[in-house]
């Protein structure tokens, strides 16, 4: 497969990351604004919006903290920083209306239009976006953005910390995704939701006029209202194996949107996962999606598919998105190339050693999830709901998002029973493992697990939960030449030499994953794709230039963990 012939239809400009950033609500009227802005960080003064000067010019959407932006500096908790750059007011028609979309900002953005402000944003990892027609003039319109970035425990943070090393990474700050404008009519689609159950395809159409037409493979299907239903028959199911997509317009009165869906069902039946009524062995790689020269992002869109056909050519089907979410790209690829997605929500909250993985490591994973062992205020644990309820919302279209993960390992867990509750009546159609790791409550659809320092045995199945081995391995191999860190090294069980460590890899699947699949096990996640900063337990290395690995024999060791898997579905009959 020619991994680029799918961007083809895509509108891209000479900006970087200029790809039409939404493929789920796509217009004709996109402006890219990414490239060249100004640049000023200074400490933060109450009320302040305009710095003494602009002494750096970035590259957006790459964040200050990377090469790629051209800036490449540390950034202080009590620093601001603010953004500014020209454009032109776009050709309108009377009546239109001016949006201004960010993809993502790290973490609370104020937004100004010719030196009013037009809105505020909190949270570092979703997209906003707000209608600024009221504060244009004709010509060359001012747009700045002051953000704040304190990588405050209060709000989602990740893998982000401001002393990075081993298990913690370099933060980012401020624009770190596409920002985009879009010409819409006064009464303009607003959104798209896609939803396959037995009954059919169910397509629902945010805002726009009452009438509306969708066109579809040639067909017209008029309808009223919100909800257009396509009989499930005349699609082809959406698979890894048959990433079927269909793309379609929306016609709603001016407004003109084009989309995509799939035919896929997730449901758990009798202890399964089922995928469009098929049990899969979910062989799965944690993907952290850090990137040496852009932090969060890589250097160009394609490199985001690399990522994904890499996984594919080691006979991989599924990622687990670690405690990050990407750009709409990198699912909308997952999407077209067929790849399963574990999405983690973005943890907040205090980490502590002692509690989170001292005692967890000696066997104390029974830990309350609140009273005197529960350190998370009412503000991180609203704004922690609420994020996610965001992060499900962003999601909701994509078909290679079958699973979600609400708390890893104890970081920021709270309340874990209540909190399933709330985000599964959210999104009923997907799999919520609700305590990666331990800490487990009573309420989750799995049971997951992450085994590192002993043998992997299969336990016996509580009830009918599928069993998820969500996190092991994490076995090292620094390669010279291609290190973050020559001095610092951050792995379990560190080798020396490919031969060894592709041998050892090999061997913990034969010992330890294949007999397990007979006994109720149904998804793996091995530590871990690419190496990221300090740690080397990737099966690449983190420029993605080695892989430490044999591809023929890693398709060898899936097709034979597939074929397990399908024997045992098979005997379950």
């Amino acid at each position: 497969m020619n991994e680029l012939l799918f961007l083809k239809d895509i509108k891209r400009g000479e900006e970087p990351f200029s790809f039409y950033p939404r493929p789920m609500l796509e217009r004709d009227s996109y402006i890219c604004l990414n490239g060249k802005w100004r640049l000023a960080i200074e400490k933060n003064e109450t009320g302040k919006t305009e710095p003494s000067g602009y002494p750096y010019e970035i590259t957006v959407p790459f964040p200050p903290q990377s090469a790629l932006s051209g800036v490449n500096v540390t950034v202080g908790q009590k620093d601001l920083l603010f953004y500014k750059r020209s454009f032109e007011k776009p050709l309108m028609k009377e009546g239109e209306r001016l949006l201004l979309h960010f993809g993502g900002v790290d973490n609370q953005a104020a937004v100004f239009v010719n030196g009013e402000k037009v809105g505020e944003h909190v949270g570092g990892y979703l997209p906003f976006g707000f209608e600024i027609t009221p504060f244009l003039k004709e010509g060359e319109n001012r747009l700045s953005v002051v953000v704040q970035d304190e990588t405050d425990p209060a709000y989602p943070y990740g893998k982000q910390k401001i002393k990075r090393g081993g298990m913690w990474y370099t933060p980012v700050s401020g624009i770190w995704q596409t920002v985009f404008l879009e010409v819409v009519p006064q009464k303009h689609i607003e959104g798209i939701r896609t939803l396959t159950t037995k009954k059919g395809v169910e397509i629902t159409v945010l805002g726009g006029e009452e009438e509306k037409t969708l066109l579809l493979e040639g067909k017209e299907y008029s309808f009223k209202g919100e909800s257009l239903l396509l009989p499930a028959e005349n699609f082809e199911d959406w698979s890894p194996e048959h990433p079927r997509l269909y793309f379609f317009t929306v016609k709603s009165g001016k407004d003109e949107v084009r989309s995509y869906f799939a035919k896929r069902t997730v449901e758990i039946k009798d202890g399964d996962i089922l995928v469009n009524g098929k049990k899969y062995f979910f062989h799965g790689l944690l993907d952290q999606g850090y990137h040496p020269d852009g932090i969060f992002l890589p250097p160009c869109e394609e490199e985001l598919t690399k990522d994904i056909l890499r996984s594919k050519s080691l006979g991989f089907n599924m990622l687990r998105k670690h405690i990050k979410i990407e750009p709409q790209l990198f699912y909308y690829f997952c999407d077209v190339l067929g790849m399963f997605v574990f999405q983690d929500m973005v943890n907040s909250g205090k980490y502590s050693f002692f509690r989170d993985t001292a005692l967890p490591t000696v066997g104390l994973k029974k830990l309350p999830d609140s009273g005197v062992f529960c350190r998370v205020n009412e503000q991180t644990r609203d704004f922690f709901i609420k994020h996610s309820k965001g992060i499900i919302e962003a999601l909701y279209n994509h078909p290679s998002v079958v699973y979600y993960t609400i708390f890893n390992e104890g970081w920021g867990q709270f309340d874990c029973d209540k909190v399933y509750e709330e985000l599964k009546d959210a999104d009923p159609s997907r799999v919520f493992d609700a305590t990666s790791g331990w800490f487990e409550g009573k309420k989750s659809d799995v049971r997951s697990l992450h085994v590192y320092f002993k043998k992997f045995k299969a336990p016996k199945r509580k009830g009918m939960r599928p069993l998820i081995l969500s996190e092991f391995g994490g076995y090292s191999l620094p390669v010279m030449g291609h290190r973050f860190n020559t001095e610092k090294n951050y792995g379990y069980s560190t080798y020396s030499d490919r031969e060894a460590f592709e041998e050892a890899f090999l061997s913990l699947y034969e010992r330890e994953i294949l007999p397990a699949i007979g006994k109720g096990l149904q998804g793996t996640v091995y530590t871990q794709l690419f190496d990221v900063e300090d740690e080397t337990n990737g099966l690449y290395t983190y420029d993605r230039q080695v892989c430490k690995v044999t591809p023929e024999r890693m398709r060898g060791l899936a097709e034979r963990l597939y074929q397990a898997a399908a024997k045992e579905a098979k005997e379950e009959q």
